[in-house]
């Protein structure tokens, strides 16, 4: 229930962050995103996890490389995508997302994924293409591929570098989503007086940015992270596909037509995925004398508070 209701509130976001680029501009909507989220995030993290601050605030260089690729830069490529192309387009794209991490860390890191995911690597891009084109794959030949479907391959490239960036930074994940807010809301301050982006004019507005701070910012977070008190990283995982799925039907219900690629491709991109974490070769463990040239940051066990 956690995971399902956790997938929910993040289709929203996609749904709404569409309806809200008609009247915001992607850099409001972000900076307000982060800045009434950050300190209920912080009570929540403080809360929850007791971790030790002094340690989480001496990993602060990673941790604001983290947030400027994960909170700012996915955030505005996200809002600035939903402002050209549809909801179910980027929910279908994103939920590439694993594939595409899945090769940037064979790049970076030298995994040895199974065949079974190669497989997967390649239903999924070919899942994606449909959704890129339209079904019409002569758009590849000509570059005639849209803005919104390009900000929304960049974002998707930025969140697999936070991705493989963060896999080695141990540190409590309420906590570390927690600083990393709080360090997107500061750092966009700046930017957000001189554009000017003030809080919502209208009630509309108001709506939009209220469901994003109450659900996809604080809700999923939290759901999310009590669900995996219960259950496996891996089997979470899965249930991202779920964010396409939920996003097609509030599309449908909002009474906007579905095309046959978006099916098509949906269905590829969700069955790569799954294949992709199927054949995923188990991990061998690290030697603690061991070294590597990936750009990873160093592992850090952060204390909590007793």
């Amino acid at each position: 229930m956690y995971l399902t209701l956790a997938t929910l509130f993040w289709a929203g976001n996609f749904v709404v962050g569409q309806a809200a680029m008609k009247t915001m501009q992607p850099l409001q909507l972000t900076y307000w995103r982060w800045a009434l989220a950050a300190v209920p995030l912080l009570v929540l993290a403080h809360a929850v996890e007791r971790p030790d601050w002094r340690a989480v605030l001496r990993r602060w260089p990673a941790l604001l490389l983290l947030s400027a690729l994960g909170m700012s830069a996915y955030t505005l490529l996200l809002y600035s995508a939903l402002g050209h192309t549809s909801a179910l387009n980027a929910s279908l794209v994103t939920a590439a997302n694993p594939a595409l991490i899945m090769v940037m860390a064979v790049i970076l890191l030298q995994d040895r994924p199974g065949p079974l995911s190669w497989v997967g690597v390649v239903l999924g891009l070919l899942g994606v293409v449909l959704v890129l084109t339209g079904g019409d794959l002569g758009r590849l030949l000509t570059f005639s591929i849209g803005a919104g479907e390009l900000l929304i391959l960049a974002a998707i490239t930025v969140w697999g570098f936070y991705t493989i960036l963060a896999r080695r930074l141990s540190i409590p994940a309420i906590t570390s989503t927690a600083v990393q807010v709080a360090m997107a809301a500061v750092v966009l301050t700046p930017f957000a007086l001189a554009a000017g982006a003030g809080l919502p004019s209208t009630p509309a507005e108001g709506w939009s940015l209220a469901y994003i701070v109450l659900f996809p910012s604080l809700g999923s977070y939290l759901l999310w992270n009590l669900a995996l008190k219960s259950t496996s990283a891996a089997n979470a995982g899965n249930y991202l596909n779920l964010i396409a799925v939920f996003t097609a039907i509030m599309t449908v219900v909002m009474g906007q037509p579905i095309t046959v690629p978006q099916i098509l491709g949906g269905i590829l991109v969700i069955s790569g995925v799954l294949l992709t974490s199927a054949g995923r070769a188990p991990q061998r463990p690290r030697s603690s004398k061991s070294t590597s040239s990936s750009p990873s940051f160093p592992s850090l066990k952060v204390p909590r508070r007793k």
